[in-house]
């Protein structure tokens, strides 16, 4: 039973986590844009990527969802058409991906130097946990670790995708950027939140919830969330 319950709990804290974000607005853009550009050519490829994208925003804004993500969503395809107009090449729709990419790590780095870990920011935007609770000498280094090992992935998949866009080879670079999005990113919150989640323990903080009324040591820690 131990094992389903964990199960259980990693699938809601996935939902509660990743129903902040626009997974539709980032994933179905790109993989049309792939398909249309072998099947019908370059310029039906971008116009197809944003018809999608302003499709998804107008059903966004119909349900009541987040204008945020509507316009984000549109906006970085928009980008994305530009640029591979712009550069005249059908590989430079991933460029936004790429330079992206290039920026998270940086951020990430400058966390890290700063001792404020770039994980436990996402952490908090999710959560709302009380931010100082990040920063507890028994709790900063668990976000760090998994910090770190975010930035070797960015850094891994960077350097894939520039090869790629290097070499011309747009299919290639629409697989990598398909499988290193979403489903590489899921795979990696779920070992980041097992991580984490056994790090905090070994580390013997405070809860959240310990931490907001100020309770002494011993803690009992934080069980669950990460």
């Amino acid at each position: 039973m131990p094992e389903k319950s964990k199960t259980r709990e990693l699938l809601e804290e996935f939902r509660s986590v990743a129903g902040k974000v626009g997974l539709l607005d980032t994933v179905l853009p790109p993989v049309l844009f792939l398909l249309l550009n072998g099947l019908a050519g370059f310029t039906a490829a971008m116009i197809g990527a944003l018809a999608l994208s302003l499709l998804i925003a107008v059903l966004r804004i119909r349900r009541g969802q987040s204008l945020l993500y509507a316009l984000a969503g549109m906006g970085s395809v928009g980008l994305a058409v530009a640029l591979a107009l712009l550069l005249g090449r059908s590989e430079g729709f991933f460029l936004p991906a790429i330079v992206n990419g290039g920026l998270t790590i940086a951020l990430a780095l400058i966390s890290i130097l700063l001792r404020k870990p770039m994980v436990a920011w996402t952490s908090y935007l999710a959560r709302r946990w009380p931010l100082e609770w990040y920063w507890h000498d028994r709790v900063r280094p668990a976000y760090t670790e998994v910090t770190l090992a975010w930035i070797l992935f960015f850094v891994l998949r960077l350097f894939w995708q520039v090869t790629l866009f290097q070499g011309h080879d747009t299919s290639q670079l629409a697989l990598v950027n398909t499988l290193t999005g979403w489903p590489a990113t899921i795979i990696l919150l779920i070992l980041s939140y097992l991580y984490g989640t056994w790090r905090l323990a070994q580390l013997q903080g405070p809860s959240v919830e310990e931490f907001r009324v100020g309770a002494p040591a011993p803690w009992q820690g934080q069980k669950r969330g990460f």
